[in-house]
């Protein structure tokens, strides 16, 4: 994978999936699957999605993931044990360094950043000199 990774797709479970896939570090493909998965249940499936992926200025990995619906966030919530659903945000509070939602007058993006060690990306090819 290179940074930035940027993917358009509908919120359907298997996007989930394919998103995962594309995605190195099981810190990060939690976070994806987390944020997608909230879009899927609370925005509603079928959504247009679009999935960032970036390199930060302050040498994090920032994670993206923005929809049209400006009204529906996120919020972390005390789940009762047994519970079945509800502790996404949890999940997204408990790995990332940091999180948040970014209002746009057409749609929000939220968003959580991970430290970078965190999110093995393949080595440049060793460099040759002619």
């Amino acid at each position: 994978m290179t940074l930035p990774l940027t993917v358009e797709l509908l919120a359907l479970p298997k996007a989930v999936a394919e998103v995962r896939r594309m995605l190195p570090g099981d810190d990060l493909r939690l976070c994806v699957s987390e944020l997608l998965t909230n879009v899927i249940q609370h925005v509603g499936e079928g959504t247009p999605v679009t999935v960032r992926v970036t390199a930060a200025p302050t040498g994090r990995v920032r994670v993206a993931v923005s929809d049209p619906d400006p009204r529906l966030w996120p919020v972390l919530r005390e789940v009762p044990d047994g519970a079945e659903c509800g502790r996404g945000m949890g999940i997204v509070d408990a790995v990332a360094l940091r999180w948040g939602v970014d209002e746009a007058p057409y749609g929000k993006t939220v968003w959580c950043e991970l430290p970078s060690s965190t999110v093995p990306v393949p080595a440049l090819p060793p460099r040759h000199e002619a």
